[in-house]
C-alpha cells in the first residue's frame, strides 16, 4: 500500500530556530566576515564571552563554583553559558559537545564534565522530538515524540527546581550532581534508542520493536526499564489508532453508558477489514493489483493468499496474533465486498487499555476473529448456498446424475467426433441446454450455471501444464512414448486423431464470494476428473455398441469360432472399463465426498472450508489415477485399444454377416428349401477370405489388450501396497483375462 502524500512542515518552523531549540546549531556570521557556507566550530564566541571581562580562573574557587553551577543549569536546557560553550562535532552536524573554560579549577572541571552527558542527551532528545514530529515520519514516531516531549517537560521542571534551590543558596555542585543522578540513566537509555532510530530511519513497528528490545536489555535497572515500557505503550497507542474502528456509534454508546476509554478499543482492520494507514506503518500490506475477479479466471490466482499479506516488520507483542489479525480483517473485507455491513458486538470487558503483560489484547483479537469467522461462514453457507453449489458440481462434473449425460452424448455425438478446432461450442451449448431441459436436471435451479467448453490439449498434456501437478507427471513425461508429444509450453503437439470426445469438458459459473472456495484452480481439478470420467463413459458406450453387434449375429455363434472369440474379448474389455468406472465413482468420489461434506458441516472458518475442499480434490485426483503417471499411461493405452476394437468390430462384423441386397431373395429361397444346410453356410463363411481378415483383427486386438493388461498387473500390484485404495481395483483387473483359458 502506497503511503499518502504528507503535508510539509511550515517554513517558519525552520527559519526561526529559537522556536525549535536549534539555535545552538545555527551558524551566525561575524560582523567583520560574511561566509557563504558557514564555519563549523564554536557557535558564537561573542555570545559565549558576553559579559566576561576576565577568565573564570581569575576568581576564587568558591566564586568559580557559583559561576559553573549557573552555566551548568543553562547547559542542562541547551543554552550556552559564559564559561561553558557548545560545539558541533566535526563530521557530525547533528551531534554537539560541551566544553568548559580551561582556566577553571580542575576539580570543578571534572564535576562539570560528569554532568555534560546529561546536557548532550537533552539536546539529542530535543532534536529528535523536533524532527520526528514532522508529518512524514508517521504516527508511531509522532506518539513516541509526544511521550519524549512530556518527559522533557518533567526534566525541565527538575532543572527549574534546581535553579530555585541555587537562587536560595542551597545548591552546591556536589548537590547538583546528586540530584541529576536519577535522570542520568533514563536520558542515556533514551539517547541510545533515538540514536539507533535516527541512524536506521526507523518508523512504525520497527520503533516499537526497538523500544521493547531496549527495555529487555535494561532489565537490571528497574526505573529505566519501566520508563522504556511506558514509552512503548505510548508509541503503541498510535499503532492502535491505525487499526482503530472509530465509529460514532461506539463513542456515543460509551458516553451514554458512562464508560471511559483512554485508548482506542477496536481496530479498524480487525473490526471493518479496512487498512487506514497513510504512513505505511501497518504490518499488513495490500496489493491492489490483485482483484477478486482473478479467482474465476486465473488458475494460479493468489488473491486470497496475497491480496493482504504480512510485512516483515511485525511488532514483537503482536507476533503471536499477527496471523489472526490478518485473517480477521480478510474475513471482514470479504463481507464488505459482498455489500454487508457487520458491526462487531462491543462489551465493556473488551476494553483494551494497553499492550500489557496480561495479554488481554489477545483475548480481544480472538473474540473479533471468532465473530468475523462465524459471520462470513454463515453468509457463504446460507445466503450463497455453498453446499448446494458443491452438490451441483458433484451432480454434473462428477457425473452423479447420469441421465442428462446419456442424452447429451446421443444428440451431440456427431459434433463431438470433430476435431477440437472444428467444433462449434455454441452448438454444443445449445445441445447441452436441451439435454438439461429434457431430463431430471431441469428440477435443479443451478443447472443454468452449467456451460460447456472444448480444450485444445489432451488430458495427459493438460496435466503436464499445471504447475502444482507437475510433480506427478515427471516420470510420465520422461518416458519415450509420452515425451515426444509433450513440450514445455502450451503449444503441445496433439495427435491428429484427437476429437472432441477427448477434449470436451463442462464448466460452472461461480460468483463472488463462492469463488474463494470454488476458484479457477478448484474448477480445473473438477474438469480434469470430468474429462477422465467422460472418456471412460464414451469407451463404455462404444464397447456396449460392439456387444450389441455381437448379439445381432448370435445365431452364427459357435464355440471356437471368430465371433465367439471376439465376444469373449468384448466382454473382458467391458469388465475392465466397468470395473474402472465402478472404482472411480463408488470407491473414490462417493466416499471422499461424504467425508468432505461432514467436515464442511463442522468447519469453523472459511479457511477450513477451503482446506477441506482442496484436500478432497487433491485426494480424488490422486485416487482417480490422474497423479499416478505409470498407471494413467497404461489405462489410457487400454482405453485406446478398446476404442479401436469397438470401431473395428462395428464395421467388420456387419459387413460380413449382413447379406447384400441382391442376394437377399436368393438366400431366403435357399433357406426355405434347404433349412438343414445352415450349418454348411456357417462353415463357408468361416472359410471365406473376409472372415479370415476378421479373425486376424480379433487376434491382433486380443494380443494387444492382453499384453497391456499383463503389463498393468505388476504395476498395479506394487502400487496397491503403497496406496491401499488401489487394492480393490487391482483385484478386479487382475481377474480379467481368465475367460481366455481354453482358447
Amino acid at each position: 500500500m502506497e503511503s499518502a502524500p504528507c503535508p510539509t512542515t511550515p517554513r517558519w518552523n525552520v527559519d526561526r530556530p529559537f522556536l525549535t531549540g536549534r539555535f545552538h546549531q545555527e551558524i551566525r556570521p561575524s560582523s567583520n566576515t560574511q561566509t557563504a557556507g558557514g564555519v563549523k566550530g564554536i557557535a558564537s564566541d561573542s555570545f559565549r564571552n558576553r559579559g566576561s571581562q576576565n577568565s573564570v580562573g581569575y576568581y576564587h574557587n568558591s566564586v568559580q563554583e557559583l559561576l559553573v553551577i549557573e552555566d551548568l543549569l543553562s547547559a542542562m536546557v541547551g543554552i550556552e553559558g559564559r564559561y561553558i560553550s557548545i560545539k558541533r562535532v566535526r563530521g557530525k552536524d547533528c551531534q554537539v559537545a560541551f566544553q568548559v573554560d580551561a582556566s577553571m579549577d580542575l576539580a570543578l572541571q571534572e564535576m562539570a564534565k560528569r554532568i555534560f552527558p546529561l546536557c548532550e542527551n537533552f539536546l539529542a532528545i530535543s532534536q529528535f522530538v523536533e524532527l520526528r514530529s514532522q508529518f512524514k515520519n508517521g504516527l508511531v514516531n509522532h506518539a513516541f515524540a509526544a511521550a519524549l516531549r512530556a518527559l522533557l517537560l518533567d526534566y525541565q521542571a527538575m532543572v527549574a527546581q534546581l535553579e530555585h534551590q541555587f537562587r536560595l543558596g542551597r545548591l552546591s555542585i556536589q548537590g547538583l550532581w546528586f540530584f541529576c543522578q536519577p535522570m542520568m540513566g533514563s536520558m542515556h537509555a533514551l539517547s541510545i534508542v533515538i540514536e539507533k532510530a535516527s541512524a536506521n530511519d526507523l518508523s512504525g513497528s520497527a520503533v516499537l520493536n526497538l523500544l521493547q528490545s531496549q527495555a529487555k536489555a535494561m532489565a537490571g535497572d528497574n526505573a529505566v526499564r519501566s520508563l522504556l515500557e511506558k514509552m512503548t505503550q505510548c508509541a503503541s497507542g498510535a499503532y492502535l489508532r491505525i487499526l482503530e474502528r472509530g465509529l460514532c456509534v461506539w463513542v456515543h454508546a460509551c458516553a451514554r453508558a458512562n464508560v471511559s476509554f483512554s485508548l482506542p478499543l477496536f481496530y479498524r482492520w480487525v473490526y471493518e477489514g479496512v487498512i487506514d494507514d497513510p504512513s505505511g506503518e501497518f504490518f499488513i500490506a495490500e496489493n491492489k493489483l490483485l482483484q477478486k475477479e482473478s479467482l474465476t479466471q486465473d488458475y494460479d490466482a493468489k488473491f486470497w493468499q496475497q491480496r493482504y499479506s504480512l510485512k516483515d516488520g511485525i511488532p514483537s507483542f503482536l507476533t503471536s496474533a499477527a496471523g489472526t489479525i490478518l485473517t480477521t480483517g480478510k474475513y471482514l473485507n470479504v463481507m464488505r465486498e459482498c455489500g454487508r455491513n457487520v458491526q462487531v458486538p462491543i462489551s465493556e470487558n473488551s476494553k483494551l487499555t494497553s499492550f500489557g503483560s496480561n495479554h488481554h489484547y489477545l483475548e480481544c483479537i480472538k473474540a473479533a476473529y471468532d465473530f468475523a469467522s462465524g459471520e462470513l461462514l454463515n453468509l457463504i453457507k446460507e445466503k450463497y448456498d455453498l453446499m448446494g453449489k458443491l452438490r451441483s458440481l458433484k451432480r454434473y462434473l462428477l457425473l452423479d446424475q447420469g441421465d442428462f449425460l446419456v442424452h447429451f452424448m446421443d444428440i451431440a455425438r456427431d459434433e463431438l467426433l470433430k476435431r477440437p478446432d472444428d467444433i462449434s461450442v455454441e452448438k454444443l451449448q445449445s445441445l447441452l441446454d436441451l439435454a438439461l431441459r429434457t431430463t431430471a436436471a431441469v428440477a435443479d435451479p443451478c443447472h443454468e450455471k452449467l456451460t460447456c467448453c472444448v480444450e485444445r490439449s489432451s488430458l495427459l498434456n493438460r496435466l503436464g501444464t499445471l504447475s502444482d501437478l507437475e510433480y506427478g507427471m515427471k516420470n510420465l513425461l520422461s518416458t519415450p512414448e509420452v515425451q515426444k508429444p509433450v513440450s514445455d509450453g502450451n503449444d503441445q503437439t496433439e495427435p491428429v486423431s484427437v476429437t472432441g470426445l477427448e477434449t470436451f469438458s463442462l464448466s460452472y459459473k461461480v460468483q463472488w464470494p463462492l469463488s474463494l472456495v470454488i476458484s479457477r484452480k478448484a474448477l480445473t481439478k473438477y474438469q480434469l476428473i470430468f474429462r477422465f470420467l467422460f472418456h471412460c463413459k464414451h469407451v463404455n458406450r462404444q464397447l456396449c455398441g460392439a456387444w450389441q453387434v455381437h448379439q445381432g449375429v448370435r445365431a452364427f455363434n459357435k464355440l471356437g469360432t471368430t465371433i465367439s472369440r471376439s465376444s469373449v474379448l468384448c466382454r473382458s474389455m467391458l469388465k475392465f472399463i466397468n470395473s474402472l468406472l465402478h472404482y472411480l465413482t463408488f470407491e473414490v468420489l462417493e466416499p471422499n465426498w461424504h467425508v468432505m461434506h461432514n467436515r464442511l458441516l463442522t468447519a469453523k472458518s472459511i479457511d477450513e472450508v477451503i482446506q477441506h475442499h482442496d484436500f478432497f480434490l487433491k485426494k480424488c485426483l490422486k485416487e482417480c489415477l490422474l497423479l499416478l503417471p505409470q498407471l494413467l499411461k497404461k489405462v489410457e493405452k487400454l482405453k485406446s485399444i478398446c476404442l479401436q476394437y469397438a470401431a473395428a468390430i462395428q464395421w467388420l462384423i456387419p459387413s460380413l454377416y449382413i447379406p447384400k441386397p441382391e442376394t437377399v431373395e436368393s438366400s431366403s429361397r435357399l433357406e426355405k428349401s434347404k433349412p438343414r444346410r445352415s450349418r454348411h453356410r456357417i462353415q463357408e463363411l468361416n472359410l471365406s477370405p473376409e472372415n479370415t481378415s476378421v479373425s486376424d483383427s480379433v487376434m491382433k486386438f486380443e494380443k494387444e489388450f492382453n499384453t497391456e493388461l499383463q503389463s498393468l498387473r505388476p504395476i498395479l500390484s506394487s502400487s496397491s501396497q503403497a496406496e491401499p485404495y488401489l487394492t480393490h481395483l487391482a483385484q478386479c483387473i487382475l481377474g480379467i483375462g481368465n475367460d481366455y483359458i481354453g482358447y
